[in-house]
């Protein structure tokens, strides 16, 4: 798994801090990484960014950033307010297969969803993701509401072929209410992919020393972590 794309159910729901999780693990295990942004918005020119957060977190990593755009909005949105030329999936594809030939893992955070317009073409991070061939990661929420916009992205996915790696909860609560714990069990059978790991809420305010030692434990071996889904839906179950 060279190049790795994670991308969301929506917006706020744990994609960088799952980002830095895999990034941390994966250092931990003796792995070079690159962390690619395809395009960072409401954030300003000297402003520190989604990838500087995952480089605070999870270490020495290779970062790269496509496009910035300063309005919170969706990347095409964003560059057509700002008189910007947006990101295009070609650009986030090559810029993905450079940074591949020089790192043993690279993971391309995407903005928003998975079908979040880049361009005026319509041009998504799926689309990327179809140039490079390569598995998405899906970061989706704990709670209510959780399986449709799980099971939709899946299914998207597999409508143009791709693979999705699995699912991470991007923000396990401390008391995760009934919903949260059903869930454990239905969201890798709505989404027909693996339970790969839960990142605890607040792993962000973490010291980083703090983040990179727990990560691991964050998520399942196949992202270079220990945590065992079975004994963690065993021990959720409601």
């Amino acid at each position: 798994m060279q190049v790795l794309v994670i991308t969301g159910t929506g917006t706020e729901v744990g994609k960088t801090v799952t980002t830095a999780a895999v990034a941390a693990s994966a250092l931990a295990a003796g792995r070079s990484v690159a962390v690619l942004k395809a395009a960072q918005t409401g954030v300003g020119p000297d402003e520190r960014g989604d990838a500087d957060e995952v480089v605070r977190l999870a270490g020495p990593v290779t970062t790269a950033e496509l496009a910035r755009f300063p309005e919170p909005l969706a990347p095409g949105t964003a560059a057509r307010r700002a008189g910007m030329a947006p990101v295009r999936p070609t650009e986030v594809a090559e810029a993905a297969a450079k940074l591949a030939a020089e790192h043993d893992l690279v993971l391309i955070e995407g903005a928003g969803g998975l079908l979040v317009r880049f361009d005026e073409a319509g041009g998504t991070l799926a689309d990327a993701a179809q140039l490079l061939n390569a598995p998405v990661l899906v970061v989706a929420t704990a709670g209510l509401g959780t399986l449709n916009t799980t099971e939709l992205t899946a299914r998207e996915l597999r409508s143009r072929d791709l693979e999705p790696a699995g699912v991470v909860i991007g923000s396990w609560p401390d008391a995760p209410d009934l919903a949260s714990r059903c869930n454990v069990a239905d969201l890798p059978e709505v989404a027909g992919a693996p339970l790969l790991g839960a990142v605890p809420a607040g792993a962000a305010a973490l010291a980083p020393a703090d983040f990179r030692a727990a990560a691991p434990g964050w998520l399942a071996p196949r992202l270079d972590g220990t945590w065992d889904a079975e004994a963690f839906r065993m021990r959720e179950a409601p």
